[in-house]
This record gives structure tokens, sequence and C-alpha cells, in this order.
């Protein structure tokens, strides 16, 4: 049975990643979470809508062999997977010193270990037979040296050019990598009120979910290695690289003001 798996999927931009495949690439799914009713919940919505199969799985995948249970999961039931999205994630600004050591532990295991378990175990069965596509959910804060989110950063810059350099390695074999390096995203994860979440819409600073779904589809299916969706998100990149110090510091202490 062949499906796209998707990580995250019962919630903001993995729950937008299911329906898409579903409703526009007519894909049946793999759905995979720790929110286990909200899980059922989508599936059950996701089937009744558009006609696929969508099965589901719980799963906590910041825990050490998650990508080797998931991965055995699928080989057990004949489920071949010809879509990877990673896109589970978790985010806290917060500095390091006020950061329990269990949630560092949280962010590196979701955005380092496991994606990369994950992509090394279906990335070689996709490569075995010569077709599949992973997408990673990097952001364009892995261009940013930013206190707040010393952790969330460094994490995505590795998922960047980890993809990066796996788009070589696999494109010889017939197998897509591609990563997505959003700016904000119009969800929950990053925690601003719904007034500051509006605004940022409005002024093309945030960009919803839906919209980034679908062109970082597009993009996969096109076998592009990299993008960033925002004409102001790329002419920021370069200046975030070198922001002034005084800036940084200006801008820490009253980024909290737009927190919930």
């Amino acid at each position: 049975m062949k499906l796209a798996l998707v990580t995250g999927a019962s919630s903001g931009i993995g729950l937008m990643y299911a329906h898409e495949l579903a409703k526009t690439y007519h894909y049946d799914l793999l759905l995979v979470s720790n929110q286990e009713q909200e899980l059922n919940e989508v599936a059950t919505d996701i089937h009744q809508k558009y006609g696929v199969q969508a099965l589901t799985k719980y799963a906590d995948l910041s825990l050490e062999n998650a990508a080797e249970e998931l991965h055995d999961f699928c080989k057990k039931n004949n489920y071949e997977i010809e879509i990877l999205i990673n896109n589970a994630g978790v985010f806290f600004f917060n500095e390091l010193n006020n950061t329990s050591v269990k949630r560092i532990e949280l962010m590196l295991m979701l955005h380092v270990v496991t994606s990369t378990k994950m992509v090394r175990l279906f990335g070689e069965d996709m490569c075995a037979r010569g077709k599949g596509y992973i997408l990673n959910m990097s952001s364009m804060s892995c261009w940013m040296a930013m206190p707040g989110i010393q952790c969330y950063n460094a994490t995505k810059s590795y998922l960047y050019n980890f993809s990066k350099s796996l788009w070589y390695e696999y494109k010889p074999k017939g197998v897509v990598v591609t990563v997505m390096t959003p700016g904000a995203v119009d969800t929950a994860l990053f925690g601003l009120s719904e007034k500051w979440r509006k605004i940022a819409v409005n002024l093309h600073v945030s960009i919803p979910p839906e919209k980034l779904v679908k062109r970082a589809l597009r993009k996969m299916f096109k076998g592009k290695k990299w993008d960033m969706p925002g004409i102001i998100n790329h002419i920021a990149v370069p200046f975030l690289k070198h922001l002034p110090d005084w800036l940084v510091f200006f801008v820490i202490k009253r980024i909290s003001k737009f927190m919930k």
C-alpha cells in the first residue's frame, strides 16, 4: 500500500499537509502525532471529505527509538512510504539557562535525531525503489543568530544543510529531498496573540499555513531542493545574517510584548 507519511499531522502545518495531499494529490495517508484523539478525528474527517485512506499511528517522535519503531511498523503492515513529510517540531523562546535540559532534549530529538533517522530509514527504501519524495521543514531562522531561539535556529540550520546535501546524494537515485525555510507562519506554534497574528498576516510578514503547504508540495513535486516563500523574506535574509549587536539587543528587550 503506497502512502504519504506526515508527522505532526494532528494540527497546524502538518494538518494542512494531510488535507492538501488528500484533496489535491489524492494520496492515501499515514498520519503520525502524539495527540491521539485529535489524530483520529483528523483521519476520520479526511476520509469522509476526500475518500482516501487515512491511517493513523500514535507516536512520541521525541523518543530515542521512535523512527525505528515507525519504520518497523510500516514494514510489518506492508506500507510503502512514497512521500515523507518531516514536519513534527516544537518552538520556545527562552534564554538557554532558563530552559530545562528536558525541553532542550525534546527539540533536539524532534528536529535533529528523529528527523535524520526518518530520512535514513525511509530514504533507503525509496532509493531502492528508485522513486520517492522527502520534505523537511526548516525555517528562515536558520540564518539568524538570535538570543532566545538559540536551540531552534541551530536545529533548523542543521535541517537546512542536511537536506540540501542529501538532495545531491538522492537525486541520482530518483529520490527528491526538498527543504522549506518559511518565515513566520500563522499557527499557534510561536505563541503570538490573535491580534498580532492577524497584523502579521495582513502585513505579509506571516504566511497562512495552507498557502505555505500548497507552495511546498508544488516545489517538492518539481524536484526543487530548497524554497523560501515571500519576497520580503528573500530581501531580509542578507540583513539577518549581519544584524548589528545593538539591534539584536533592542529586539530581544521588546519581543516579549508580542508573546502570550
